[in-house]
């Protein structure tokens, strides 16, 4: 469709139409498992600081409501497009589905850059763009979560707005939310803990020892830097650790509560002196046991995959790996990747458990959280290795495979609404 013409979701729509191929579904099917269902695009006037009015643009894509309600995070980034978002919403459905969560997948944005407004206009556009998507909404709908430039902060201001409209608190509309307005203890740590624990399994698969193992880490954000400590606690080492602004090196090893406080006062992880400089770019390139792409999408390419040095890629950002830098590193049989939707689907696991505890209205301890996320992914783990052994095929092919196979089956059984 021309109305999602972006490269992140051409890419989508590529693994798609290759996982379709290998499952033999026909051409009939494929659009209605591929085109979302529904997407919105709204304006968003908000008055700035100056005394100025700005209208922005504000995106929300529902794939598919086939299983249940729509599940997905808001970004706000300079560059959020309707492409994008779309691509994002596809992801999120196989994630959901290989992970046996009652989910289709969604995903929003706002084209805004969050880091020069102020908190009030940050709010405002907030509340603005939740009241724009109210009639599409709702805890059996469609239930936001943080993503890029997002917070708990920000999903508190949804969760109000949304209640304040109804007349009534409603904290399961969101998750990823404040522990004290309905929060689930382990969320905000859970999408980086998750990817640890699959290294951790992925180690184990390949023989190879965590402890001392180097580490390579694109992107400190939330996810970045909680799966680099989190790495650290098995013992790993982190060598690398980069984001927008650039990124450090250190063969010893980087102190990362000393980098932690830098990038907390700076905002940005250059200038951090522990270390040599290098560009972000150039942690993907990095000699390594564990690479881990955290930051946007697209990053691995037909033009760096074959410089590419790692023997696990943990991709725990969305997309990150393009099918021409896959066809690449398909010819690795010393490399092991853990695809996007099984890496990161941490923290949409432990999104689902936060939404239940709402709806319960009885909430669980953080053991029990991490105890059920880890037996979840376990098993998704366990199901898609061994698929992609039996089939003789790649790890991402048998986890979209998965994926889309339930949401195929779904679709089939419900049948056709006239």
């Amino acid at each position: 469709m021309e109305t999602y013409d972006h490269p992140t979701f051409q890419m989508a729509c590529r693994q798609f139409d290759q996982v379709a191929d290998h499952l033999q579904i026909p051409e009939s099917e494929r659009p209605r498992l591929k085109f979302p269902k529904r997407a919105m695009i709204v304006s968003l006037p908000i008055s700035l600081e100056d005394g100025t009015t700005k209208v922005y643009s504000g995106f929300r894509v529902q794939h598919h409501l086939t299983l249940g309600p729509t599940k997905g995070g808001l970004r706000f980034h300079p560059e959020v497009t309707l492409g994008e978002v779309a691509a994002l919403a596809m992801w999120m459905s196989w994630k959901c589905a290989i992970t046996g969560l009652p989910y289709g997948g969604a995903k929003g944005g706002i084209a805004c850059d969050p880091h020069r407004m102020s908190s009030h206009e940050v709010e405002r556009l907030t509340r603005r763009y939740t009241q724009e998507m109210i009639p599409f909404i709702g805890p059996q709908v469609d239930i936001m979560a943080p993503d890029m430039g997002t917070d708990e902060q920000v999903m508190a201001w949804v969760m109000d707005t949304y209640s304040m409209h109804v007349g009534y608190t409603v904290p399961s509309i969101v998750t990823g939310k404040p522990v004290s307005l309905g929060g689930s203890l382990g969320r905000r740590e859970a999408t980086g803990r998750g990817v640890a624990h699959l290294v951790a399994r992925a180690a184990d698969t390949m023989g190879l020892d965590l402890k001392g193992a180097t580490v390579a880490i694109q992107g400190f954000g939330n996810v970045g830097s909680i799966a680099a400590q989190s790495l650290e606690n098995y013992g790993a080492k982190i060598i690398a650790v980069s984001d927008v602004s650039g990124g450090v090196v250190n063969q010893r090893g980087l102190d990362l509560q000393k980098l932690a406080q830098h990038v907390a006062e700076k905002r940005m992880v250059k200038g951090f002196t522990e270390g040599d400089a290098i560009s972000n770019d150039e942690v993907l390139l990095t000699p390594c046991d564990v690479l881990v792409p955290a930051a946007l999408e697209r990053q691995i390419t037909e033009k760096n995959a074959g410089r590419i040095q790692c023997r696990i890629l943990a991709e725990a950002a969305n997309g990150p790996t393009t099918p021409e830098a896959d066809a690449i590193l398909a010819q690795r049989k010393d490399l092991f990747i853990i695809p996007d939707i099984l890496c990161n689907s941490g923290g949409v696991i432990v999104s689902y458990f936060e939404w239940v505890q709402d709806l319960q209205s009885f909430f669980w301890s953080e053991n029990e959280v991490m105890q059920k996320l880890y037996q979840i992914l376990d098993q998704a783990y366990d199901r898609i290795l061994k698929s992609s052994r039996d089939r003789k095929i790649s790890m991402r092919t048998a986890a979209l495979a998965s994926g889309i196979q339930r949401v195929r089956e779904a679709k089939t059984i419900r049948g056709l609404f006239p």
